[in-house]
């Protein structure tokens, strides 16, 4: 693909149809060949200029038939998620790079992640890293470490992490020592969901040993990941955070997991608890877990 190709023409509604019944054929019979035929090269930019369509279901029909035509189409996609000046055509590009999920990708995507104006662009490459696996790994943790990059790349960048699960491990567990609190987040958020995907006790005990983090956020990921697995033998960790952490956002954590939990043997502890707590945003969230698990208590008696 020569990097100075011309833009293609904005279609009509009607000539958009044609094209797309065109290519559907062509795609459908295995004839369609960007990379030995020129005219398909073209018709291939029109396609990406066609994730412009005013119509929703247009744009999806053709980033369908993009992806149908793979890794040949990745090139003229980079080029239109760098380059294009319309934002909708910015975001279907990268849509359709999620389907295809080619790692020749990824430092386009990186670069848009961290510096396209468009929230909507931003989410879209997010999807496409994600969906890259393993090859997005190594960039996505480091632009979680970048003091430059945006908190809110950064969030998009932890998500990502944790879609990828599994298939992250080996890179995360380089990283779960790091010394930028983020990174440690982002990696107990990835170990979350490799834990709920896997029951894994090696990544379980990690988990575990991340309540006693020295950031909050960590040590709130951690109690998070614990209770979406109902991991019962963190209980008593959990308590014990809930009586005796200094910092409210960690008892106000612990609360919420112990109650997201169900664990009965929890609710004398959040009774005592409610008596020495003074924090106006812990105490609420400690009466709210009491009054839950009780109603859980009523509940099973009624079938009892």
């Amino acid at each position: 693909m020569s990097d100075a190709q011309p833009s293609p023409d904005v279609l009509n509604s009607e000539e958009t149809d044609a094209l797309y019944e065109a290519v559907r054929h062509q795609i459908t019979g295995k004839t369609f060949d960007p990379m030995t035929n020129a005219q398909d090269e073209t018709t291939l930019q029109q396609m990406v200029e066609s994730l412009g369509d005013k119509r929703g279901i247009t744009r999806l029909h053709f980033a369908e038939a993009i992806g149908a035509i793979g890794i040949s189409a990745t090139p003229y996609l980079i080029q239109a998620v760098t380059h294009h000046p319309n934002p909708v055509v910015r975001r279907a590009a990268a849509k359709t790079l999620t389907l295809i999920g080619d790692p020749a990708a990824v430092p386009t995507l990186i670069h848009s992640l961290l510096n396209d104006p468009d929230t909507v662009v931003r989410t879209s490459v997010t999807g496409a890293l994600a969906r890259s696996g393993e090859a997005s790994v190594t960039a996505l943790l480091d632009v979680i470490a970048s003091s430059k990059t945006p908190e809110d790349s950064k969030g998009l960048a932890t998500w990502a992490l944790a879609f990828i699960g599994s298939a992250a491990k080996v890179h995360i567990m380089k990283a779960i020592d790091s010394p930028i609190p983020e990174v440690r987040t982002a990696v107990i958020s990835t170990l979350g969901a490799i834990a709920l995907e896997t029951r894994d006790e090696a990544t379980i005990a990690l988990l575990i040993q991340a309540l006693d983090d020295t950031d909050s956020d960590a040590r709130s990921e951690a109690t998070t990941a614990l209770s979406n697995i109902q991991y019962q033998a963190a209980v008593p960790k959990l308590i014990e955070l809930l009586h005796q952490h200094p910092e409210p956002e960690t008892r106000k954590a612990a609360a919420l997991a112990l109650m997201k939990m169900g664990n009965q043997m929890a609710v004398p502890e959040l009774k005592a608890a409610t008596e020495n707590e003074t924090s106006p945003i812990v105490l609420p969230v400690i009466k709210l877990a009491v009054v839950q698990l009780q109603k859980a208590i009523v509940t099973e008696d009624d079938w009892n």
